[in-house]
């Protein structure tokens, strides 16, 4: 098992994870979890947490919260 591979995997996985990874790289991905069972385990837990990030319902974030948290990241243009 090549687990430099898995590394280089991880940088990736969101994007096989939520379907938006190319052809090519859903094929790599799916050659390597075939032979890994710990990349297949981390994949099984990214997609359940997405799962369930889309399922639950979003808490409201208070205002001042989001003017804090918008100005930090430097989103001001957001918060109009």
């Amino acid at each position: 098992m090549n687990h430099e591979f898995c590394k280089n995997l991880l940088e990736e996985l969101s994007l096989y994870a939520e379907g938006e990874a190319a052809p090519e790289l859903c094929a790599e991905i799916e050659r390597h979890m075939a032979e890994c069972r710990n990349c297949r385990v981390v994949i099984d837990s990214l997609r359940r947490t997405i799962d369930l990030y889309h399922r639950l319902p979003q808490p409201d974030m208070p205002e001042r919260a989001r003017e804090r948290l918008y100005k930090s990241l430097d989103l001001s243009d957001y918060m109009k």
